[in-house]
């Protein structure tokens, strides 16, 4: 197949005749077919091919190179014939080329079945060189992966390679089949403002000074939710967005300073048709990306349930190993530390770890410990060894009685070859402690099947979180949450058991979205910010136009959005959110290729009467 395309003559003809009358030049293109296009049905055709060298393989007479390009390799070849060896063996990795020749069978016990093209070859006649390339650092196509920061500073090598782009043409896939379903489903797409105004509730704003209002600071959105919202009362029923946001956060293997969302917004609706929407969407994913029958509708969880079991909010339902409370059996112990943990107000909580006697050594165990008590604040970790008579050991073991021994065993449903690990501690300790331990012991171990997915819901989060360094109320998701209708009456008495309309979908133990239903009254959501130390005039000087809007006929409404990023890493199997996005930051929120942030000029400065004030 030969690839054309028709360009207008000059520009000047336009003016002077009739479109129907002009001529269009035929133009072919550099390339005939892509390096991943050629099989044997083209056997005797000449064609032409561009890409990369990928490898070579000079065997005197004959040079044989790869071409590469996204699409595939192929072999050609410079036979004597040619008059191109020497060219040939002038190449070298990563120089890119335009070879033309005729297709022929590969000779007898050459094909190569790991390609696609394996069974055939390019016998070159021509050859152009466009551009000669360095030595680099690495090629694409070498077996071992460079360190992560030498891939981030020469990333337009490290795109080259196919698993990136492959990674890159599962996150074209995953955008366009949400843009189609939710155009079927009769949403209208609308860009909302990347310049827009300073909301600091949650994460810190990116904020962008202005040339013209001196003194005075755009923010680059968060969300647009605040956008949608207006969208609501504008009356477009059904919104939807791929939308580019902006956090200032401290960053891990999951975050990116800026990001893509998958933004959705509706009206007339409640909890359960926005669940039911994105419900569709995972279920038409995980066929076409997967191969997945999702059972309809997703399993839900209350957000107490899921701490009470989990530990977590974004708990990894792949595997079991939940999350037992004993803080009775603690309260009989001897032992000071599980029992005076109980008496000052805390608990004593464990998990299982089926099997793993013969996983860990004192060694091992003694390194988690430090773990649990460095990253996640806790005092210790206690454990507990089932061995062969039954009995359990530990190096605490003494401190307890038997029978208080074999309740725990029970309780916790021990048996010989398992370990027993136990938190006591703050509730709050112990939930974060517990569930990344046992997140932890569940790749250890291998409890389940990386290529699994599992989808479920968290619903009726607490409305609000105490903040004691600011010694107030914040709300756990936005301040623009609606509280479930049966605990209005506790915003005044008790916020702390409010709960609210809001829901977050996980996949595999992260959060791949979080949504709510919003207050769609203007006197409820000035009770909200009330609540939450934020007093009318803050209010009106942050959200006056949202107070105002809502006083003209705000229907009902609620979203949701969807981490792009993380999704295509939870479909695409992958652990690092960097290796979903073509040119991400590091976790110091820098760009290693093009060594942004960077300095500006004085003179830049000086227009937005600005200057820096270097820390002492």
């Amino acid at each position: 197949m030969q690839s054309k395309i028709l360009v207008w003559p000059e520009a000047s003809l336009l003016l002077s005749k009739s479109l129907l009358n002009q001529e269009l030049k035929e133009i072919t293109v550099l390339r005939t077919h892509t390096c991943g296009e050629l099989r044997s049905g083209n056997i005797d055709q000449e064609v032409t091919l561009c890409g990369w060298v990928d490898s070579s393989r000079d065997h005197g007479g004959a040079v044989f190179i790869d071409l590469r390009d996204r699409y595939g390799k192929t072999q050609i070849v410079f036979g004597p014939e040619s008059g191109l060896v020497d060219a040939g063996s002038a190449l070298r990795n990563e120089d890119v080329i335009k070879v033309v020749g005729k297709v022929a069978h590969r000779p007898e016990g050459t094909i190569n079945e790991k390609l696609p093209t394996g069974e055939v070859e390019l016998r070159v006649t021509e050859l152009q060189v466009f551009n000669k390339s360095e030595t680099p650092p690495f090629t694409p196509s070498q077996q071992e992966l460079p360190g992560e920061d030498l891939r981030l500073k020469y990333r337009y090598l490290d795109l080259r390679r196919k698993d990136m782009q492959q990674t890159l043409m599962l996150r074209s896939g995953v955008i366009k089949m949400m843009r189609d379903y939710f155009e079927v489903n009769d949403f209208i797409d609308v860009e909302t403002p990347i310049l827009g105004r300073s909301t600091p509730e949650g994460a810190r704003d990116y904020l962008v000074p202005s040339r013209v209002h001196h003194g005075q600071f755009y923010a680059l959105p968060q969300s647009p939710q605040l956008y949608k919202q207006i969208m609501m009362v504008a009356g477009y029923d059904r919104y939807v967005q791929v939308a580019r946001c902006f956090r200032d956060e401290d960053l891990r293997a999951d975050r990116q300073p800026e990001f893509t969302q998958l933004d959705v917004e509706m009206s007339f609706v409640d909890q359960d048709d926005v669940i039911g929407m994105i419900d569709g969407l995972m279920q038409k994913m995980a066929k076409e990306l997967k191969g997945i029958d999702l059972q309809l509708p997703l399993p839900r969880m209350t957000y107490d349930e899921a701490m009470e079991r989990f530990g977590s909010d974004a708990p990894d339902l792949r595997f079991g190993m939940e999350l037992v409370n004993c803080s009775d059996l603690a309260a009989k112990a001897e032992f000071r530390v599980f029992s005076g943990a109980v008496e000052s107000g805390g608990v004593v909580r464990g998990i299982n770890a089926k099997g793993a006697a013969g996983n860990y050594s004192r060694k091992d165990i003694d390194g988690m410990t430090e773990w649990v008590k460095q990253d996640f604040g806790a005092k210790g970790l206690a454990w507990f060894r089932v061995e062969e008579d039954g009995s359990l050991w530990s190096p605490i073991s003494k401190n307890f009685a038997d029978e208080l021994l074999v309740e725990f065993a029970e309780r916790m449903g021990a048996e010989v070859g398992d370990i027993m690990f136990f938190i006591a501690d703050t509730y709050e300790v112990s939930c974060k402690a517990l569930s990344a331990l046992r997140k932890r012991l569940g790749v250890e171990l291998e409890l389940y099947d990386p290529e699994e997915m599992h989808f479920s819901w968290v619903v009726e989060f607490p409305m609000f979180e105490f903040d004691h360094q600011e010694d107030r109320w914040v709300a756990m998701h936005h301040p623009f949450t609606a509280p479930r209708p049966q605990d209005i009456d506790l915003l005044q008495t008790a916020p702390g058991e409010a709960r609210a309309i809001a829901y977050d979908l996980v996949i595999n133990g992260y959060e791949a979205g979080g949504g709510t239903i919003r207050i769609h009254d203007q006197q409820e959501q000035a009770r909200v910010f009330e609540l939450l130390g934020i007093d009318k005039e803050t209010a009106a000087d942050r959200f006056g136009f949202l107070l105002e809007a809502l006083q003209f006929g705000a229907p009902p409404h609620g979203g949701i959005a969807l981490g792009i990023d993380r999704c295509v890493m939870l479909f695409g199997g992958l652990d690092n959110i960097r290796d979903v996005i073509a040119f991400p930051k590091t976790q110091k929120a820098s760009d290693m290729m093009t060594g942004a942030p960077g300095n500006v000029e004085s003179k830049q400065l000086g227009e937005l009467n600005l200057r820096i004030v270097h820390p002492d």
